[in-house]
């Protein structure tokens, strides 16, 4: 057993199952501030059932996070002390800002959202959730910059073996995390468009099915009233409009994704040019662009792939802009990192029983390539889904077909599937720096650490394995709490949110203007809990 392979395990497994609430979180909580505020300036109850139902799903993703998300800053300390000691003058700044200011608004402003429906103004608390959303979004973006220094590093100086930051603003404003910044955010809010896309389809083929809506002979949709609180006409307009919402969220993500997908590609050849070399499978140099090449799996020979499907200059486009341009692959581009950081990891303690074994520069060509393309190709289907949609709907409903809707089910996890692809990509294409060296010649090219040096030398193999094993048992519980707890709600529809409703169904009141507040004493702590 290897310590740093079990450590970046643990890593990996702790901080892709974290990233799957990010992404919900972010996008889930813009689309519900939106909704709140068409319901504040049109006052239609298909707007509050959308804002109570959407928003309780967003509080219990919201509150999973934070809880796997505190694990990653223990990690950090007991697994990677010398990164942790490497980075700490540059990280703390953004660290900081982002437990102490957008975590610290967020949090407190959703709590105010959370129990103020009745006690605050309607504006008021409108404007509470939106400041705890821009806070997600700050919160978000201080992570970035962290991530992207480790990635580009700047505004720093090597004093006796550490980076010392000397430019707060260059750190801030590093171009990576200006790139990798607006290329989150739409891939947050394209998992928020599958995931209202895929729930309200259930919810009208429900309909369907339970005969509450029928279709006439021209195709288009008769909505119907059930004697079941909350099924009512006002619950097929929240459901539809909650599909098309999400379908045209979804859409614009995609294409908000790939043009900063597109520039974030450009800035990875200039600045980690053996990361996007791997992701083609561009062995030699080239202005080809792989489609699909093929290669003996785990092999570190790249000469072994060998490229099936292959368009002429397209890789040029990606690394340039232009079709002409030969861009370096992964044969020229080891010579030159060989040259420059060596062959073989110092003689040095910090890297224990690794001093002196061969560094491998390429990373794992397999999870780079194959990573590259799922993330698109899953994006794309998601888009693609979305459009359909679109159009099935466009008379009101949904097909009476159970299989297009567990596929409608299903498609929410395509999205999930593109964001943890491009994640991975990114810091597995890394590889084997933890801090890749900046190439610039401007910039500051020997702060860089190699990932073997990075992990803690006083914490042996089994005691990582052991915390690896827990952490992962214990994170499969709360899967296993989250997916229940999301399930049970979104089967209950608008009800499971907004107990006011049955109250005054029950009163024979009805429940379509029926205002947040005027139902059972405890509502408030029912949308909460």
């Amino acid at each position: 057993m290897d310590a740093l392979e079990i450590a970046r395990w643990q890593f990996g497994i702790t901080t892709v199952y974290h990233f799957m609430m990010v992404p919900l979180t972010i996008g889930l909580g813009l689309v519900v501030a939106v909704i709140q505020t068409l319901w504040y300036r049109t006052g239609k109850p298909e707007y509050l059932r959308m804002t109570k139902f959407w928003g309780k799903l967003f509080l219990i993703n919201f509150i999973m996070g934070v809880a796997t998300g505190i694990v990653q800053e223990f990690q950090f300390g007991m697994a990677w002390s010398e990164y942790s000691r490497f980075v700490g003058d540059v990280f703390g700044a953004p660290l900081a800002m982002e437990a102490l200011l957008a975590f610290f608004v967020e949090s407190t402003f959703l709590g105010l959202w959370i129990f103020g429906w009745k006690q605050l103004k309607p504006g008021v608390h409108l404007a509470c959730l939106w400041i705890a959303v821009i806070g997600s979004v700050f919160s978000a973006y201080f992570i970035l910059v962290a991530n992207s220094w480790m990635q580009h590093p700047v505004g720093v100086e090597l004093i006796n073996g550490r980076p010392v930051m000397t430019d707060a603003w260059a750190v801030f404003t590093n171009n990576t995390a200006l790139v990798a910044f607006p290329h989150t955010l739409f891939g947050a809010l394209a998992v928020a468009g599958g995931f209202l896309l895929g729930i309200a389809w259930y919810h009208l083929w429900r309909r369907r099915h339970d005969g509450i809506d029928t279709v006439g002979a021209d195709g288009k949709v008769i909505p119907g009233e059930a004697a079941i609180s909350g099924r009512d006409r006002t619950d097929h307009t929240v459901w539809i409009r909650s599909l098309r919402i999400g379908a045209v969220v979804a859409m614009v993500s995609f294409a908000g994704t790939a043009l900063t997908g597109d520039i974030q590609g450009k800035l990875m050849f200039e600045q980690q040019p053996m990361k996007m070399a791997a992701a083609e499978a561009a062995c030699h140099d080239g202005t080809g662009f792989s489609v699909l090449s093929v290669g003996n799996l785990g092999s570190k020979n790249c000469d072994d792939i060998v490229a099936l499907i292959e368009v002429p200059g397209i890789l040029s486009f990606l690394a340039n802009g232009d079709f002409t341009t030969e861009v370096k692959g992964v044969n020229s581009l080891l010579g030159e990192y060989q040259a420059k950081y060596g062959t073989t990891l110092p003689d040095n303690p910090i890297y224990g029983d690794r001093a002196g074994t061969e560094i491998q520069y390429v990373p794992v060509m397999e999870v780079t390539y194959w990573g590259f393309r799922m993330m698109i190709g899953f994006g794309g289907i998601a888009a693609f889904a979305a459009l359909l949609a679109l159009w099935v709907t466009r008379k009101g409903t949904v097909p009476a077909s159970r299989g297009l809707m567990r596929l409608a089910v299903f498609g929410i996890l395509a999205p999930f599937g593109a964001n943890a692809a491009g994640w991975i990509f990114t810091e597995m294409g890394r590889q084997p720096f933890v801090v890749a060296p900046n190439p610039d010649f401007a910039g500051v090219d020997q702060v860089f650490m190699f990932t073997a040096a990075a992990v803690s030398p006083g914490v042996s193999a089994a005691e990582i394995l052991t915390s690896l094993v827990v952490l992962t048992a214990i994170y499969a519980v709360l899967l296993v709490v989250e997916v229940k707890l999301l399930v049970k709600y979104v089967r209950g529809g608008v009800v499971s949110a907004m107990p006011e409703l049955a109250h005054a169904g029950a009163a024979g009141k009805g429940g379509d203007d029926t205002p947040p507040g005027d139902g059972t004493p405890g509502d408030v702590l029912a949308f909460a809990y």
